[in-house]
């Protein structure tokens, strides 16, 4: 279930009780530490979530191709130049 549409379904009454629930339940000096937190919480999802997601892209885009180096065919090539003193095989 999504988080968002869950919380966008309450009334603002129903909003309240649940306010004073916790507060009930976690005490007005535990309720700072307990927002710090579900705030750290979040922002570490949405770094880890960005850095899958720019993972993703990059291993999704091709690789940019750079053109072959100009080298000579073969067969233009000039043949080895044989010493005086050997023979060409035949």
């Amino acid at each position: 279930m999504n988080f968002v549409a869950f919380f966008s379904n309450l009334a603002s009454g129903d909003m309240i009780i649940i306010l004073i629930v916790i507060l009930l339940l976690f005490g007005a000096k535990r309720l700072p530490e307990l927002a710090r937190g579900l705030g750290q919480a979040m922002n570490e999802f949405t770094k880890a979530k960005d850095d899958v997601q720019r993972q993703i892209a990059t291993a999704v885009e091709p690789p940019v191709q750079t053109p072959p180096a100009a080298q000579a065919p073969a067969a233009t090539q000039e043949p080895k130049p044989v010493p005086q003193d050997q023979k060409p095989v035949a």
